[in-house]
């Protein structure tokens, strides 16, 4: 089997000029690309990510995904698997080491996060008529614990991690409402459709992204970016989700308090609801 950067050799006299830009770019250094988002690897090729796209078509792949896959096989590298992992580190290593990772994360989007974004999302959010949750994957679970959440303050809304029934709701919102898109790649197409129907039909779109750069930034009215490493191609991604959780909490919290009189007494009626649930 022909390695990825044969491939790309191979190709090079077919390429238009544009894409043998995205040719040099994974030919100088191809562990970089593993961890890039086709907005990023388009814009550091000084490209666009259509032509990114018709690049791995004329390598045989179906799409920039395959292309990062492809690479992570074929480099001799520990990252491949999740961050500085190797099969040699013993248990205590492996807990060190994504611990340590988790811990980065959320000292990054603390560092780094906009504040000024936070806030108006919080004003949004806490004046929606209606707020949705759309994640796909491992992102749902993001999704339905913002919703697991927000339902509490008596603001209506939903998660859904269907695509089928994300853009049916969506086509439904209104510019009262607000759609909350979560993705750890910003690169997922139906997560994207699913955003393009809910701003067609007037509502507000906040996401909550794994990467600042990626195709669904360009959708959000308001982008919350996290700042995690991972490339997680392997594995579900989990210093991202972890980071995105903890601005689902932020907002919530921050949501909560702003409209303190009226959810204090929410909050406390969905508490005492529970009381005859528990020992």
């Amino acid at each position: 089997m022909i390695d990825t950067l044969t491939s790309v050799r191979n190709a090079m006299g077919s390429l238009r000029n544009s894409e043998k830009k995205v040719a040099k770019c994974v030919m100088e250094d191809p562990q970089a690309v593993v961890s890039l988002s086709i907005t990023e690897l388009a814009e550091r090729a000084g490209t666009s990510e259509p032509t990114v796209i018709r690049f791995c078509r004329k390598l045989g792949l179906n799409g920039y995904m395959e292309l990062r896959l492809n690479l992570a096989r074929d480099i001799p590298s520990a990252q491949q698997f999740f961050e500085n992992v190797s099969q040699q580190d013993t248990l205590p290593q492996i807990v060190g080491k994504i611990l340590s990772a988790h811990r980065e994360a959320l000292n990054n989007t603390l560092n780094r996060v906009d504040l000024d974004v936070l806030e108006a999302s919080v004003k949004v959010l806490g004046s929606a008529r209606r707020v949705e949750f759309y994640g796909l994957g491992g992102s749902a679970v993001v999704a339905m614990d913002a919703h697991h959440k927000f339902f509490r303050l008596g603001i209506s809304c939903i998660a859904y991690d269907d695509p089928h029934m994300q853009v049916m709701s969506a086509a439904l919102l209104s510019p009262e409402d607000v759609a909350v898109a979560i993705s750890h790649t910003g690169s997922t197409k139906d997560i994207i459709e699913s955003v393009k129907v809910a701003k067609k039909a007037g509502a507000t779109v906040i996401g909550i992204l794994g990467q600042e750069k990626c195709p669904l930034s360009k959708f959000c009215d308001i982008p919350i970016s996290v700042y995690s490493q991972e490339a997680a191609l392997r594995l579900a991604p989990m210093t991202s989700r972890l980071a995105q959780m903890a601005i689902i909490d932020v907002l919530f919290v921050s949501v909560a308090m702003k409209y303190f009189k009226d959810t204090r007494n929410r909050l406390d009626k969905v508490k005492r609801a529970l009381v005859d649930k528990r020992y």
